[in-house]
């Protein structure tokens, strides 16, 4: 699974409205309102790097109302639960 963070710049009028048809979108998990230089954060997840074109480029950007985007890769993922496994090795008693 490719994970990719996408910061969207939209019309600010246009902010529900776009979040709601990106939200829609195969490979999209959830879209964030958020404050600062973006409107929107995207968390796009798919099965292989070429469906990454087809999702951002191929959709996301041609909604109305997204003015730009700016696509992050992740290359792994730390969660709460992984953090608290790593610390808690060896203070079993």
């Amino acid at each position: 699974m490719i994970t990719s963070i996408v910061l969207i710049k939209t019309s600010t009028d246009a902010i529900p409205e776009v979040a709601e048809q990106i939200a829609a979108l195969d490979g999209v998990s959830e879209v964030y309102s958020v404050t600062g230089a973006h409107n929107l954060i995207a968390m796009v997840r798919v099965a292989r790097h070429d469906d990454l074109a087809d999702v951002i480029p191929g959709r996301i950007s041609k909604i109305p109302g997204v003015l730009s985007t700016e696509t992050h890769i992740a290359f792994r993922t730390y969660s709460q639960h992984d953090l608290e496994a790593a610390f808690a090795i060896g203070l079993d008693a």
